[in-house]
């Protein structure tokens, strides 16, 4: 076996989410690489949902095409995902529910009858309990060992009593019989194939990685995709120490946040979109204090509240207009949970080293999705440095004092002999305010542009230290995807289908957007022949950055705006047109 894909589907309320990340927390405990896709919508009860786990090896980089096993609650999932299932799959169902007939399925997909509800009723009266036997059924369709499944769901039910374990554990097996009994003898069993695997979505690695870069206040108003960076903080605040305020809007949530920077902790703060607009003013005070923070910007598809359960990369032109008038900043864009991790922890260190917001650019498809991780991935050995000045020196402490890098001198407020004024007005190198009666005349005409000019040398150091762009794949390929983010993953799988074609391709990913080293990137785009930019917009918001930035244009794209992640095929297709 070298991929195998479990789809479940039903309407939101019948647990679908927790039976699929079941199904990939036994897939990665056997030591295979594994991308769980959560598609949901935005309504507590009712409408259609799923959840798919493909393990595969080489490592799975997004959700793939296609499925082999179906378990479906309902005959709207069979309808909507049996046309996607490969010669060989199988659809697991409740005949007692509604019926499957095999003329329904594709050539080579058969119908397995596996009685869940019935299974259910030996138990308890709640109907909820037929996922155990379906998901019993479907692993056994998939290869997986009882044994591992069972040490699963008894990790997943640990808090709960006795007797559920026990319904849940002997309703698992008595689906997992049941198919073997209307099934026979499946074709391939998942093995071990290694050591077990961390498994992760992006938020989760995001608040992790909050965690080892020295993150000590977390203020944040829940909004989808971003809210569970909020809910893992919370779950470890005591264990890690670090508070978490659940603000009553997201404008209180960043001043919060800039308030604690301010007093010299680092802090944090996470939202989408929506949420973004309303702390574009907060960030810019932030900028003229000069003062750290790191904000995680999910997107997902708008404007407005759009489709608050779907994915985009929309969000970058707001991004980096953020805020009136002009002031450094960065926007990091991993692609991955463990590049999620390590862009986290480096937005602290850059937050910090140049006193400036930092953005951390995730969206729906990287935020809430699952990825396995190898342990090797995540460093939690990560040094947090120091970078206030100790030494008092009496009146002639200058805060925002004229330097070639643009970082100036930064005390802890209130320390005897570093005091200082900051305030959100233009000011001179003291902090003494220059918009008021000062204005206009010429000594502070020059004061207010000398202090504009030190500041915004923080985006050369900036550009020098932010993650450079990418290679992967051969360096003479005839083809160059040009990606940044989430969307990098589908490509890196759609390369592996386009070399198994004789298709030679490679990848030229931008963990960081902004700022740009023009040389760096001119000097990039040098070693390309055709380039093909993916991106999850309509405009093409990074193409049109890079143009502005560097003069480069890049004519041959692949936009996707309906909400869907990228699949390989979708890029497969466009590269094979272009080439």
């Amino acid at each position: 076996m070298s991929e195998i894909a479990v789809r479940v589907g039903g309407q939101a309320g019948d647990g679908i989410a927790s039976i699929g990340e079941s199904l990939a927390r036994c897939f990665s405990r056997l030591g295979w690489h594994t991308f769980g896709l959560n598609a949901y919508q935005s309504v507590i009860r009712g409408g259609h949902v799923w959840f798919q786990a493909r393990a595969a090896d080489p490592r799975p980089h997004s959700q793939g095409d296609g499925a082999d096993i179906l378990y479906a609650l309902d005959k709207a999932t069979v309808e909507i995902h049996a046309p996607g299932l490969r010669r060989g799959g199988a659809v697991v169902f409740d005949p007692e529910k509604f019926a499957v007939a095999d003329g329904e399925l594709p050539a080579g997909v058969r119908a397995v009858p596996v009685p869940t509800l019935e299974i259910a009723r030996k138990y308890t009266s709640q109907s909820i309990l037929q996922n155990a036997g379906g998901i019993g059924g479907a692993a056994y369709l998939a290869g997986l060992p009882l044994d591992m499944l069972h040490e699963v769901l008894r990790d997943s039910f640990g808090r709960k009593s006795g007797e559920i374990v026990d319904w849940n554990l002997g309703a698992s097996e008595a689906g997992y019989r049941a198919a073997e009994k209307a099934a026979g003898q499946v074709p391939n069993a998942v093995s071990k194939k290694g050591a077990p695997k961390l498994l992760m979505n992006g938020n989760q690695a995001i608040a992790l990685g909050a965690a080892a870069g020295g993150c000590k206040f977390l203020a944040q108003y829940p909004m989808t995709p971003a809210s569970s960076v909020m809910h893992w903080m919370a779950a470890h605040a005591h264990t890690l120490g670090v508070v978490v305020k659940q603000a009553e809007d997201e404008l209180a949530a960043i001043n919060m946040a800039i308030g604690a920077s301010f007093g010299g902790v680092r802090s944090m703060t996470a939202t989408s979109g929506g949420g973004f607009a309303l702390m574009v003013e907060a960030l810019g005070m932030a900028g003229m204090t000069e003062t750290p923070l790191v904000v995680v910007e999910s997107q997902r598809a708008g404007p407005s509240t759009g489709v608050p359960t779907k994915t985009e990369q929309g969000d970058l032109n707001l991004m980096l207009g953020a805020g009136q008038s002009e002031f450094p900043r960065a926007i990091l864009a991993p692609a991955d949970p463990a590049e999620a991790y390590r862009a986290t922890v480096r937005a602290f260190e850059l937050a910090e080293s140049w006193q400036t917001p930092i953005l951390v650019a995730s969206d729906l498809h990287l935020s809430e999705n699952f990825f396995t991780v190898d342990r090797a991935e995540i460093d939690l050995n990560v040094e947090v440095p120091s970078l206030f000045t100790v030494q008092p020196n009496g009146h002639e402490y200058l805060r925002y004092q004229y330097t070639e890098s643009g970082v100036s001198p930064r005390a802890i407020p209130g320390q005897p002999g570093l005091q200082f004024v900051a305030g959100s007005d233009e000011h001179d190198e003291h902090g003494h305010l220059i918009s008021d009666i000062k204005a206009g005349i010429p000594k502070y005409i020059l004061e207010r542009q000398k202090m504009m000019d030190k500041r915004m040398r923080k985006l050369t150091g900036l550009a020098h230290e932010v993650p450079e762009p990418r290679w992967e794949g051969p360096a003479d390929a005839p083809l160059t995807f040009v990606a940044w983010g989430s969307t990098v993953g589908a490509i890196r799988d759609a390369m592996v289908v386009l070399a198994a074609q004789g298709k030679s391709t490679n990848l030229l990913a931008f963990p960081a957007v902004h700022p740009l080293s023009e040389s760096a990137v001119r000097a990039a785009f040098q070693r390309t022949k055709k380039t093909l930019l993916v991106e999850g917009n309509f405009s093409g918001q990074f193409g049109r950055h890079l143009r502005a930035e560097t003069g480069l244009y890049l004519s041959e794209r692949l936009l996707k705006y309906d909400g869907e992640p990228f699949f390989p095929h979708e890029i497969v297709a466009r590269a094979l047109e272009v080439m």
